[in-house]
């Protein structure tokens, strides 16, 4: 982990999300969120640094 930011995985990555979907990314090297402000949630794509926490 890294602190504040995401969770490095090595891919392929399927992940099972609380309402039973699963997304999936076929990279090699996966950034799975851990602010939950994402919006491409589950995986990070960076946009949390234009967003405020509630």
């Amino acid at each position: 982990m890294v602190p504040g930011g995401p969770v490095l995985v090595e891919g392929p990555v399927e992940v099972v999300m609380e309402d039973g979907t699963t997304a999936v990314s076929d990279r090699w090297l996966v950034a799975l969120c851990a602010c939950r402000r994402s919006r491409s949630f589950p995986f990070c794509d960076t946009s949390h640094r234009r967003r405020r926490r509630d």
